[in-house]
């Protein structure tokens, strides 16, 4: 179940908490922040290939890239047996920014995100269903947990442009690791 948790950036007790998927969404569009559930036009399961699991996404995808001018459209799967797991999860535990849209669609699993704006920190669980689209140049780190499986769809202006560039802060540290 997809759930936001607030937190002031200096202390690590929740202001807020919610699993409702309305209220998620508003709080995150307050931040500039889009969160949205999406349904599949047909069928597809774990072994659907990467062609099949856009496909049955096309309009919600073809909908993100006129509205947005997303030209790139990819899918990221990564399972708990993937020998770098550990490498690829310590890539993005610290706080960074990229210089476009971090865009992403769970298909399947979980991951959690966290938002570190305007003296706050958004805690965001995103499970199957959920698309979030992290600003450019938003201070964020994401945690994919010690276990990882998780299928997403990742939408791009330019992929060479999604680059994490890490701000030296310390703050992910000072924060509750996601441990599915």
């Amino acid at each position: 179940m997809s759930e936001l948790t607030i937190y002031s950036d200096d202390n690590a007790q929740p202001v807020y908490s919610s699993t409702d998927g309305a209220e998620i969404g508003t709080k995150l569009a307050d931040i500039g922040v889009r969160f949205e559930r999406w349904e599949a036009g047909q069928a597809i399961d774990a072994n659907s290939s990467a062609a099949d699991i856009l496909a049955a996404y096309d309009a919600e995808i073809q909908r993100l890239k006129d509205e947005q001018g997303y030209i790139t459209v990819d899918t990221i799967s990564l399972a708990s047996d993937n020998p770098a797991k550990d490498e690829l999860r310590q890539k993005f535990l610290s706080e960074h920014t990229h210089s476009e849209d971090e865009v992403r669609f769970f298909v399947r699993g979980e991951g959690m995100f966290y938002l570190h704006v305007a003296e706050k920190v958004y805690k965001v669980l995103c499970c199957k269903d959920d698309l979030i689209s992290v600003p450019a140049n938003t201070t964020h780190w994401f945690d994919m947990g010690p276990q990882p499986d998780f299928t997403a769809i990742r939408l791009f202006n330019n992929p060479e442009g999604w680059v994490a560039n890490y701000t030296g802060s310390t703050i992910a540290d000072q924060f509750p690791k996601f441990e599915a």
